[in-house]
């Protein structure tokens, strides 16, 4: 009995683990003049400050690229990145969903909506979470 208990409880687990998908939002940022005066850097705070926010228990993951790092380079060249440029990327199983919102941060970069930026930074990750 305790075998079968065992067996049920790994496959519980194995089970789990398969279906577990990996969200991460990457910021892609310059070294820029603009970026030194604070224009990129409080836009990286405000998306990283809204994901950890809504996103508490680290289901989603903030990260930012800096493009000028060579070390980044594979990254940016997979994206085809740029400044400012902001994508979800969604991996479950063997699957991976690139979702591109830069339209998103640059429109708020320009409008300083915050409550439409972060209803419709949101709703992307939602519908990618799904």
């Amino acid at each position: 009995m305790k075998q079968l208990f065992v067996i049920l409880v790994i496959a519980l687990f194995a089970g789990l683990n398969a279906t577990a998908q990996k969200v991460e939002v990457l910021y892609f940022k310059a070294d820029l003049a603009c970026c030194r005066a604070r224009a990129c850097d409080d836009l990286e705070k405000n998306v990283k400050s809204m994901i950890e926010s809504t996103y508490k228990a680290g289901d989603v993951k903030f990260t930012t690229v800096k493009i000028s790092d060579q070390a980044n380079q594979a990254l940016v060249e997979k994206y085809k990145a740029g400044s400012q440029t902001v994508v979800i990327v969604t991996t479950n199983r063997r699957n991976e969903t690139i979702t591109d919102i830069t339209d998103i941060v640059r429109a708020y970069s320009r409008n300083l909506d915050t409550a439409n930026f972060e209803k419709e930074l949101l709703a992307r990750i939602s519908t990618d979470t799904k």
